[in-house]
C-alpha cells in the first residue's frame, strides 16, 4: 500500500529536518513578479521565448476535482499548430529487482496490526473518525509508520472526494491527440525512492499525520475554491491550495534530489522545444512553475525571455 503512495506523486524538495512543526511547502518561496492575474478568460498561461519560438506554459493545480470544467478557448488557440505538447511526468516505473534495499524498507512499513491500534485513546478516536469519513476499515491502514498512514489516508481522502492530481493533464493529452500534436512526457524509475518513508523519523511522521487529519476534518472546500480561482485565471487564489501531501513527502530521503531532477528535466524539455521555430505548449503544476528555483526561474537563468499572463 505504501509503495503505491510513493509512486502516486512526485516528491518535492527538502531532506528530512529535525521537525518540531509542520513541514514547509518546498515550493513556498515564489518569484513574485510571475504571480499575476490573467488578462483574458480562462486559466493563466506564461510564455517562454527566444528569437523565433514561443512555448506557452499552462500552470495547473496540483490537486483538482475530477473532470473539472474550465474555459478552454484561449488554451485551444495555443494548441492549434503546436509542434509539441509537454506534459507532467506519467507512467512512473519501478524496478524492484534493481533496488533490494528499497523493497526491504517498504516491507518494514507493513504490519498486520491496524495502525490506529498503536495510538493513544484520544489519537485513536481522531484517526478512526477520519478513517470512517473516507469510508475505510481499520485493516486498510496496515502500517507501523505514521507517515505511511498519513499518506494512505490522504490518498483515500482524495478518492472519496473525487480529487485528482491527473487533471487537466489527461484532458490535454486527449485534446493534443485529437489534433495530431505530438505529446512528450518524462518517465522515471522510482525504485530507489520506494520505501524511503521507512527512513523518516516517527516524530516527522507524527507531525504530518496531524496535518493530514486536519485536512480530512476540514474537507475539500479549500481545494474547490483554489480550482475555481485557477479556472478564472486568478493565480494568487489558485496558489492558496493546501499541499499537505507534497509537504509530507518532502521529508523523505532522496526527495530533494528527485525534485531537483524533475525540475531540471522539465526545464530542459521546454528549452529543447525552443530550438524548433514555431510554438509549443507545456503543462506544469503551478508552484513548481512559479517557485524560486522552479521551472520559469531556471529558464530565465538560461537567458530565455519569460512573459506573464498579465503582459501583452
Amino acid at each position: 500500500m505504501a509503495a503505491v503512495l510513493v509512486l502516486g506523486a512526485l516528491p518535492a524538495a527538502a531532506q528530512e529536518p529535525a521537525m518540531q512543526s509542520a513541514p514547509a511547502d518546498p515550493d513556498a518561496a515564489l518569484v513574485d513578479e510571475l504571480v499575476v492575474v490573467a488578462r483574458y478568460g480562462g486559466p493563466a498561461m506564461w510564455r517562454v521565448m527566444d528569437a523565433d519560438t514561443t512555448v506557452w506554459v499552462l500552470g495547473v493545480p496540483s490537486l483538482a476535482p475530477k473532470h473539472m470544467q474550465w474555459e478552454q478557448d484561449h488554451f485551444l488557440k495555443r494548441l492549434e499548430g503546436a509542434n509539441a505538447v509537454i506534459l507532467p511526468a506519467r507512467g512512473l516505473r519501478v524496478r524492484l529487482a534493481g533496488a533490494p534495499s528499497a523493497m526491504f524498507n517498504y516491507l518494514r512499513l507493513k504490519s498486520s496490526t491496524p495502525f490506529e491500534e498503536r495510538l493513544a485513546p484520544a489519537e485513536r478516536a481522531r484517526f478512526a473518525a477520519a478513517r470512517e469519513k473516507v469510508g475505510e476499515e481499520p485493516k486498510h491502514y496496515g502500517t507501523n509508520h505514521p507517515l505511511a498512514a498519513a499518506l494512505i489516508l490522504t490518498n483515500d481522502y482524495r478518492e472519496k472526494n473525487q480529487l485528482t492530481d491527473q487533471d487537466p493533464a489527461k484532458l490535454i493529452r486527449l485534446l493534443a491527440q485529437q489534433r495530431h500534436v505530438p505529446v512528450e512526457a518524462k518517465t522515471y524509475d522510482l525504485g530507489p525512492l520506494l520505501g524511503s518513508v521507512a527512513k523518516v523519523s516517527r516524530q516527522a511522521g507524527d507531525v504530518c499525520l496531524q496535518e493530514v487529519l486536519a485536512e480530512v476534518e476540514a474537507g475539500p472546500g479549500g481545494v474547490l475554491a483554489a480550482a475555481k480561482a485557477w479556472a478564472n485565471g486568478d493565480v494568487v487564489g489558485a496558489l492558496a491550495q493546501e499541499r499537505t501531501y507534497e509537504r509530507c513527502l518532502s521529508v523523505a530521503p532522496g526527495a530533494a534530489a528527485f525534485d531537483a531532477k524533475t525540475k531540471a528535466d522539465e526545464a530542459q524539455l521546454i528549452a529543447d522545444a525552443l530550438k524548433k521555430p514555431g510554438h509549443a505548449v507545456a503543462v506544469v503544476q503551478l508552484r513548481p512553475l512559479l517557485s524560486q528555483g522552479g521551472i520559469l526561474d531556471r529558464l530565465r537563468a538560461q537567458g530565455f525571455t519569460v512573459k506573464t499572463p498579465g503582459e501583452d
